[in-house]
Protein backbone atom coordinates (compact mmCIF):
# COMPACT_ATOMS: atom_id res chain seq x y z
CA UNK A 1 0.00 0.00 0.00
CA UNK A 2 1.76 3.33 -1.11
CA UNK A 3 0.34 5.49 1.92
CA UNK A 4 2.37 8.72 0.50
CA UNK A 5 0.05 8.10 -2.33
CA UNK A 6 -2.88 7.95 -0.46
CA UNK A 7 -2.71 10.66 1.41
CA UNK A 8 -1.62 12.65 -1.80
CA UNK A 9 -5.18 12.01 -3.23
CA UNK A 10 -6.64 12.57 0.45
CA UNK A 11 -6.77 16.51 0.91
CA UNK A 12 -8.42 16.19 4.37
CA UNK A 13 -5.47 14.70 5.25
CA UNK A 14 -3.28 18.04 5.76
CA UNK A 15 -3.09 19.63 8.96
CA UNK A 16 -5.40 17.29 11.02
CA UNK A 17 -5.24 13.76 12.39
CA UNK A 18 -8.79 12.23 11.33
CA UNK A 19 -9.87 9.33 13.71
CA UNK A 20 -13.40 9.87 13.17
CA UNK A 21 -13.71 7.38 10.27
CA UNK A 22 -16.34 5.25 11.73
CA UNK A 23 -18.12 8.32 11.81
CA UNK A 24 -17.75 9.99 8.11
CA UNK A 25 -14.17 9.23 6.72
CA UNK A 26 -12.29 11.50 4.42
CA UNK A 27 -13.08 11.26 0.85
CA UNK A 28 -10.43 11.21 -1.67
CA UNK A 29 -10.06 13.98 -4.45
CA UNK A 30 -11.35 11.13 -7.22
CA UNK A 31 -14.82 10.94 -5.70
CA UNK A 32 -15.45 14.99 -4.69
CA UNK A 33 -14.27 15.24 -8.40
CA UNK A 34 -16.99 12.62 -9.49
CA UNK A 35 -19.50 14.59 -7.26
CA UNK A 36 -18.10 18.22 -8.34
CA UNK A 37 -18.23 17.04 -12.43
CA UNK A 38 -21.81 15.67 -11.86
CA UNK A 39 -23.04 19.15 -9.84
CA UNK A 40 -21.83 21.01 -12.77
CA UNK A 41 -23.47 19.53 -15.28
CA UNK A 42 -26.62 19.50 -13.58
CA UNK A 43 -26.05 23.27 -12.79
CA UNK A 44 -25.27 24.03 -16.39
CA UNK A 45 -28.29 21.97 -18.28
CA UNK A 46 -30.82 21.03 -15.72
CA UNK A 47 -31.23 18.02 -12.69
CA UNK A 48 -33.27 15.42 -15.06
CA UNK A 49 -31.12 16.73 -17.91
CA UNK A 50 -28.04 15.84 -16.11
CA UNK A 51 -29.24 12.51 -14.64
CA UNK A 52 -30.11 11.73 -18.72
CA UNK A 53 -27.23 12.69 -19.58
CA UNK A 54 -25.45 10.94 -17.28
CA UNK A 55 -27.33 7.32 -17.17
CA UNK A 56 -24.54 5.49 -18.69
CA UNK A 57 -22.44 6.03 -15.41
CA UNK A 58 -25.25 5.68 -12.80
CA UNK A 59 -25.56 2.24 -14.39
CA UNK A 60 -21.89 1.82 -13.87
CA UNK A 61 -22.14 2.83 -10.62
CA UNK A 62 -24.95 -0.30 -9.39
CA UNK A 63 -21.78 -2.28 -10.87
CA UNK A 64 -18.92 -0.95 -8.73
CA UNK A 65 -21.10 -1.15 -5.49
CA UNK A 66 -21.99 -4.63 -6.19
CA UNK A 67 -18.30 -5.76 -7.09
CA UNK A 68 -17.23 -4.60 -3.44
CA UNK A 69 -19.95 -7.01 -1.47
CA UNK A 70 -19.23 -10.13 -4.40
CA UNK A 71 -23.16 -8.98 -6.13
CA UNK A 72 -24.66 -8.51 -9.09
CA UNK A 73 -25.84 -5.08 -9.83
CA UNK A 74 -29.64 -5.80 -10.15
CA UNK A 75 -29.36 -6.81 -6.68
CA UNK A 76 -28.21 -3.30 -5.64
CA UNK A 77 -30.74 -0.63 -4.44
CA UNK A 78 -29.76 2.76 -3.71
CA UNK A 79 -30.55 4.82 -0.71
CA UNK A 80 -30.41 8.34 1.14
CA UNK A 81 -28.35 6.52 3.76
CA UNK A 82 -28.15 2.92 5.89
CA UNK A 83 -30.71 3.57 7.58
CA UNK A 84 -33.46 4.46 4.77
CA UNK A 85 -32.12 1.09 3.45
CA UNK A 86 -32.76 -0.73 6.63
CA UNK A 87 -36.06 0.35 6.76
CA UNK A 88 -37.09 -0.50 3.39
CA UNK A 89 -35.79 -4.15 3.91
CA UNK A 90 -37.52 -4.93 7.35
CA UNK A 91 -40.94 -3.00 5.80
CA UNK A 92 -41.02 -5.82 3.01
CA UNK A 93 -41.28 -8.37 5.62
CA UNK A 94 -44.95 -8.83 6.40
CA UNK A 95 -45.09 -9.82 10.10
CA UNK A 96 -48.11 -10.63 12.10
CA UNK A 97 -48.66 -10.97 15.60
CA UNK A 98 -46.36 -12.98 17.60
CA UNK A 99 -43.95 -13.32 14.49
CA UNK A 100 -40.41 -13.38 15.98
CA UNK A 101 -37.41 -10.71 14.95
CA UNK A 102 -34.03 -12.18 16.54
CA UNK A 103 -31.18 -9.85 16.48
CA UNK A 104 -28.29 -9.64 19.23
CA UNK A 105 -27.27 -7.17 22.21
CA UNK A 106 -25.04 -5.29 19.81
CA UNK A 107 -27.27 -4.30 17.14
CA UNK A 108 -27.08 -0.59 16.35
CA UNK A 109 -29.58 1.81 18.17
CA UNK A 110 -31.72 2.50 15.41
CA UNK A 111 -32.71 -0.88 14.55
CA UNK A 112 -33.45 -1.92 17.76
CA UNK A 113 -35.71 1.12 18.43
CA UNK A 114 -37.13 -0.08 15.17
CA UNK A 115 -38.16 -3.27 16.26
CA UNK A 116 -39.47 -1.70 19.74
CA UNK A 117 -41.67 0.00 17.11
CA UNK A 118 -43.14 -2.99 15.51
CA UNK A 119 -43.45 -4.64 18.68
CA UNK A 120 -45.58 -2.28 20.04
CA UNK A 121 -47.54 -1.48 16.64
CA UNK A 122 -47.91 -4.53 15.77
CA UNK A 123 -47.46 -7.54 18.50
CA UNK A 124 -44.23 -8.95 17.16
CA UNK A 125 -41.52 -10.00 19.62
CA UNK A 126 -37.93 -9.27 19.66
CA UNK A 127 -35.76 -12.01 21.27
CA UNK A 128 -31.92 -11.19 21.64
CA UNK A 129 -29.46 -14.27 20.98
CA UNK A 130 -26.78 -13.48 24.58
CA UNK A 131 -23.25 -12.69 24.33
CA UNK A 132 -20.61 -15.27 24.45
CA UNK A 133 -18.13 -14.36 27.27
CA UNK A 134 -15.15 -13.57 24.60
CA UNK A 135 -17.71 -11.28 23.28
CA UNK A 136 -20.10 -11.18 20.09
CA UNK A 137 -22.91 -12.98 20.02
CA UNK A 138 -23.37 -16.61 21.27
CA UNK A 139 -23.71 -18.30 17.59
CA UNK A 140 -24.95 -21.86 19.02
CA UNK A 141 -27.37 -20.36 21.36
CA UNK A 142 -28.70 -17.95 18.32
CA UNK A 143 -29.36 -21.32 16.39
CA UNK A 144 -31.35 -23.12 19.27
CA UNK A 145 -33.49 -19.75 19.36
CA UNK A 146 -33.48 -20.10 15.57
CA UNK A 147 -34.70 -23.44 15.92
CA UNK A 148 -37.43 -22.67 18.37
CA UNK A 149 -38.84 -19.84 17.60
CA UNK A 150 -38.92 -19.85 14.05
CA UNK A 151 -37.69 -15.98 13.64
CA UNK A 152 -39.73 -14.28 10.16
CA UNK A 153 -36.28 -12.26 10.55
CA UNK A 154 -32.47 -12.69 11.67
CA UNK A 155 -30.71 -9.44 11.97
CA UNK A 156 -26.95 -9.20 12.95
CA UNK A 157 -24.91 -6.04 12.93
CA UNK A 158 -21.60 -7.00 11.46
CA UNK A 159 -19.39 -4.27 13.24
CA UNK A 160 -20.90 -2.57 16.49
CA UNK A 161 -20.73 1.04 16.53
CA UNK A 162 -19.57 1.15 20.14
CA UNK A 163 -16.95 -1.64 19.77
CA UNK A 164 -14.20 -3.29 17.55
CA UNK A 165 -16.26 -5.90 17.99
CA UNK A 166 -17.07 -8.40 14.38
CA UNK A 167 -19.94 -10.62 14.73
CA UNK A 168 -20.05 -14.23 12.76
CA UNK A 169 -22.15 -12.82 10.71
CA UNK A 170 -21.07 -15.98 7.86
CA UNK A 171 -22.22 -18.49 10.78
CA UNK A 172 -25.23 -17.18 11.52
CA UNK A 173 -26.01 -17.30 7.54
CA UNK A 174 -25.33 -20.94 7.26
CA UNK A 175 -27.79 -21.31 9.84
CA UNK A 176 -30.49 -19.48 8.63
CA UNK A 177 -30.14 -20.33 4.80
CA UNK A 178 -30.41 -23.89 5.86
CA UNK A 179 -33.80 -23.20 7.35
CA UNK A 180 -34.57 -20.63 4.88
CA UNK A 181 -34.87 -17.71 7.58
CA UNK A 182 -34.62 -13.84 6.18
CA UNK A 183 -31.49 -13.07 7.17
CA UNK A 184 -30.89 -8.89 7.60
CA UNK A 185 -27.10 -8.20 8.25
CA UNK A 186 -26.49 -3.84 8.75
CA UNK A 187 -22.68 -3.70 7.71
CA UNK A 188 -22.78 0.44 7.95
CA UNK A 189 -19.22 -0.57 9.72
CA UNK A 190 -17.96 -3.15 7.88
CA UNK A 191 -18.22 -2.31 4.32
CA UNK A 192 -15.35 -0.60 3.24
CA UNK A 193 -12.56 -1.58 6.00
CA UNK A 194 -13.16 -5.26 5.27
CA UNK A 195 -13.58 -7.72 2.57
CA UNK A 196 -17.31 -8.50 2.77
CA UNK A 197 -18.98 -11.40 0.47
CA UNK A 198 -23.10 -11.71 0.81
CA UNK A 199 -22.67 -15.02 -1.01
CA UNK A 200 -20.51 -15.98 1.50
CA UNK A 201 -22.44 -13.93 4.22
CA UNK A 202 -25.62 -16.11 3.03
CA UNK A 203 -27.56 -12.88 3.86
CA UNK A 204 -31.01 -11.76 1.99
CA UNK A 205 -30.32 -8.38 2.90
CA UNK A 206 -27.30 -5.77 3.56
CA UNK A 207 -28.01 -2.58 4.35
CA UNK A 208 -24.49 -0.27 3.87
CA UNK A 209 -23.73 3.32 3.91
CA UNK A 210 -20.88 5.55 1.77
CA UNK A 211 -20.20 8.28 4.34
CA UNK A 212 -18.23 5.89 7.37
CA UNK A 213 -14.89 3.73 5.69
CA UNK A 214 -15.93 3.94 2.15
CA UNK A 215 -15.14 6.98 2.11
CA UNK A 216 -17.84 8.25 0.22
CA UNK A 217 -20.35 11.33 0.67
CA UNK A 218 -22.89 11.81 3.37
CA UNK A 219 -26.70 11.85 2.00
CA UNK A 220 -25.84 8.34 0.24
CA UNK A 221 -25.97 4.08 1.29
CA UNK A 222 -27.39 0.75 -0.63
CA UNK A 223 -29.28 -2.13 0.05
CA UNK A 224 -28.57 -5.26 -1.39
CA UNK A 225 -31.64 -7.49 -2.11
CA UNK A 226 -30.79 -11.56 -2.62
CA UNK A 227 -31.99 -13.02 -5.89
CA UNK A 228 -34.13 -15.83 -3.73
CA UNK A 229 -36.26 -12.65 -1.97
CA UNK A 230 -36.87 -10.79 -5.59
CA UNK A 231 -37.94 -13.96 -6.93
CA UNK A 232 -40.47 -14.36 -4.25
CA UNK A 233 -41.62 -10.70 -4.72
CA UNK A 234 -41.23 -8.99 -2.02
CA UNK A 235 -40.96 -5.44 -2.05
CA UNK A 236 -40.80 -2.42 0.45
CA UNK A 237 -44.11 -1.63 2.25
CA UNK A 238 -44.37 1.69 0.85
CA UNK A 239 -43.08 1.21 -3.21
CA UNK A 240 -42.81 4.22 -5.15
CA UNK A 241 -43.21 4.90 -9.19
CA UNK A 242 -39.24 4.05 -9.03
CA UNK A 243 -39.73 0.77 -7.86
CA UNK A 244 -42.84 -0.24 -9.74
CA UNK A 245 -45.48 0.82 -12.78
CA UNK A 246 -48.66 1.74 -12.64
CA UNK A 247 -50.34 -0.72 -15.22
CA UNK A 248 -54.25 -0.16 -13.51
CA UNK A 249 -56.34 2.00 -11.86
CA UNK A 250 -56.45 -0.87 -9.23
CA UNK A 251 -52.89 -2.72 -10.10
CA UNK A 252 -49.21 -2.03 -10.66
CA UNK A 253 -46.01 -3.95 -11.42
CA UNK A 254 -42.81 -4.20 -9.60
CA UNK A 255 -39.50 -3.96 -11.23
CA UNK A 256 -37.70 -7.24 -11.38
CA UNK A 257 -34.58 -6.15 -9.72
CA UNK A 258 -33.88 -4.52 -6.39
CA UNK A 259 -34.45 -1.05 -7.57
CA UNK A 260 -37.72 -2.16 -6.47
CA UNK A 261 -36.73 -1.10 -3.07
CA UNK A 262 -35.38 2.88 -4.16
CA UNK A 263 -37.69 5.99 -4.45
CA UNK A 264 -37.85 8.42 -6.91
CA UNK A 265 -36.06 11.22 -6.14
CA UNK A 266 -32.22 10.45 -6.09
CA UNK A 267 -28.80 13.19 -5.47
CA UNK A 268 -27.15 11.49 -8.13
CA UNK A 269 -24.29 12.97 -7.78
CA UNK A 270 -24.13 11.38 -4.18
CA UNK A 271 -24.73 7.73 -6.29
CA UNK A 272 -22.25 8.96 -8.22
CA UNK A 273 -19.79 9.57 -5.38
CA UNK A 274 -20.26 6.49 -3.99
CA UNK A 275 -19.08 4.39 -6.78
CA UNK A 276 -16.32 6.42 -6.87
CA UNK A 277 -15.50 5.25 -3.46
CA UNK A 278 -16.51 1.66 -4.17
CA UNK A 279 -14.00 1.49 -6.98
CA UNK A 280 -11.29 2.91 -4.98
CA UNK A 281 -11.43 0.85 -1.75
CA UNK A 282 -11.39 -1.72 -4.69
CA UNK A 283 -8.09 -0.70 -5.92
CA UNK A 284 -6.46 -0.49 -2.75
CA UNK A 285 -7.84 -4.09 -2.12
CA UNK A 286 -10.25 -4.75 1.00
CA UNK A 287 -8.16 -7.30 2.40
CA UNK A 288 -4.77 -5.18 2.03
CA UNK A 289 -7.20 -2.19 4.00
CA UNK A 290 -8.38 -5.00 6.58
CA UNK A 291 -4.78 -5.91 7.47
CA UNK A 292 -3.54 -2.19 7.10
CA UNK A 293 -6.44 -1.17 9.86
CA UNK A 294 -5.70 -4.22 12.03
CA UNK A 295 -2.21 -2.94 12.82
CA UNK A 296 -2.60 0.80 13.22
CA UNK A 297 -5.84 -0.25 15.77
CA UNK A 298 -3.51 -2.88 17.79
CA UNK A 299 -0.86 0.49 18.12
CA UNK A 300 -3.65 2.61 18.97
CA UNK A 301 -5.32 -0.02 21.63
CA UNK A 302 -2.19 -0.44 23.32
CA UNK A 303 -0.87 3.32 23.47
CA UNK A 304 -4.38 4.13 24.82
CA UNK A 305 -4.36 1.13 27.96
CA UNK A 306 -0.65 2.71 29.07
CA UNK A 307 -2.09 5.76 29.80
CA UNK A 308 -3.26 5.98 33.67
CA UNK A 309 -7.06 6.50 34.05
CA UNK A 310 -7.76 5.19 30.56
CA UNK A 311 -9.45 2.23 30.23
CA UNK A 312 -10.07 0.40 26.86
CA UNK A 313 -13.38 -1.46 26.15
CA UNK A 314 -13.60 -4.50 24.82
CA UNK A 315 -11.09 -7.70 24.73
CA UNK A 316 -8.05 -7.58 22.49
CA UNK A 317 -9.40 -9.38 20.21
CA UNK A 318 -12.15 -7.27 18.66
CA UNK A 319 -9.12 -4.98 15.85
CA UNK A 320 -11.71 -3.82 13.63
CA UNK A 321 -11.39 -0.24 13.43
CA UNK A 322 -13.32 1.26 15.94
CA UNK A 323 -11.61 1.34 19.60
CA UNK A 324 -13.81 2.93 22.86
CA UNK A 325 -12.21 4.07 25.78
CA UNK A 326 -13.59 5.91 29.11
CA UNK A 327 -11.72 8.12 30.85
CA UNK A 328 -11.96 8.16 34.83
CA UNK A 329 -14.19 11.38 35.29
CA UNK A 330 -14.01 13.20 32.64
CA UNK A 331 -16.67 13.29 29.89
CA UNK A 332 -16.04 12.14 26.67
CA UNK A 333 -17.75 14.74 24.86
CA UNK A 334 -15.85 17.21 26.21
CA UNK A 335 -12.94 15.00 25.50
CA UNK A 336 -13.81 15.27 22.05
CA UNK A 337 -13.94 18.96 21.70
CA UNK A 338 -10.46 19.44 23.86
CA UNK A 339 -8.97 16.82 20.85
CA UNK A 340 -10.55 19.36 18.31
CA UNK A 341 -8.26 21.78 19.29
CA UNK A 342 -5.47 19.69 19.00
CA UNK A 343 -6.40 18.78 15.40
CA UNK A 344 -6.97 15.51 16.53
CA UNK A 345 -10.36 14.21 15.26
CA UNK A 346 -13.02 11.71 17.09
CA UNK A 347 -16.37 11.30 18.65
CA UNK A 348 -18.18 10.03 21.27
CA UNK A 349 -21.15 8.44 22.17
CA UNK A 350 -23.87 8.20 25.53
CA UNK A 351 -25.46 4.92 27.11
CA UNK A 352 -28.21 5.61 24.37
CA UNK A 353 -25.96 4.49 21.67
CA UNK A 354 -25.37 0.94 23.04
CA UNK A 355 -27.78 0.38 26.18
CA UNK A 356 -27.44 -3.56 26.55
CA UNK A 357 -23.50 -3.14 26.22
CA UNK A 358 -22.58 0.18 28.13
CA UNK A 359 -24.58 -1.03 30.81
CA UNK A 360 -23.27 -4.46 31.01
CA UNK A 361 -19.35 -2.55 30.72
CA UNK A 362 -21.09 0.03 33.87
CA UNK A 363 -20.44 2.82 31.80
CA UNK A 364 -21.94 5.58 30.81
CA UNK A 365 -20.65 6.82 27.35
CA UNK A 366 -17.68 6.46 25.41
CA UNK A 367 -14.83 7.94 23.36
CA UNK A 368 -14.63 6.75 20.19
CA UNK A 369 -11.47 6.62 17.80
CA UNK A 370 -11.46 4.59 14.52
CA UNK A 371 -8.38 4.81 12.25
CA UNK A 372 -8.50 4.04 8.42
CA UNK A 373 -5.78 2.46 6.20
CA UNK A 374 -4.76 6.15 5.26
CA UNK A 375 -3.47 6.99 8.67
CA UNK A 376 -0.33 6.68 9.78
CA UNK A 377 1.68 5.66 12.74
CA UNK A 378 3.00 8.85 13.37
CA UNK A 379 -0.95 9.78 13.60
CA UNK A 380 -1.71 7.44 15.47
CA UNK A 381 1.03 8.29 18.19
CA UNK A 382 -0.16 11.78 18.09
CA UNK A 383 -3.49 11.01 19.79
CA UNK A 384 -2.11 9.17 22.02
CA UNK A 385 0.02 11.63 23.70
CA UNK A 386 -3.14 14.36 22.80
CA UNK A 387 -5.24 11.90 25.02
CA UNK A 388 -2.58 11.33 27.46
CA UNK A 389 -1.94 15.61 27.76
CA UNK A 390 -5.52 15.56 28.45
CA UNK A 391 -5.46 13.00 30.90
CA UNK A 392 -2.87 15.20 32.82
Amino acid sequence: MDIEKIRKETPGCDGMVHLNNAGAALMPAGVVGAIAHYLNIETKFGGYEAQDGRRNAIEKAYKSVAQIIGAQARNIAFMENATVAFMQAVSAIPFERNDTILTTCNDYASNQIQFLSLQKRLGVQVIRAPDQAAGGVDVAVMSDLIDKHKPKLVCVTHVPTNSGLEQDVKAIGDICRSVGTIYLVDACQSVGQMPVDVVDIGCDFLSATSRKFLRGPRGSGFLYVSNRLLEQGLEPLFIDMRGASWTGPDSYQAVDSAKRFETWEFAWANVLGTASAAAYASDVGLETIRLRVQNLVRRLREGLARINKVTVLGGNEELCGIVTVTIDGVDPFKVVAALRVQGVNTSAQGREYAVIDYDNKNVTGALRLSPHYYNTEIEIDQAVSAVRRIVR
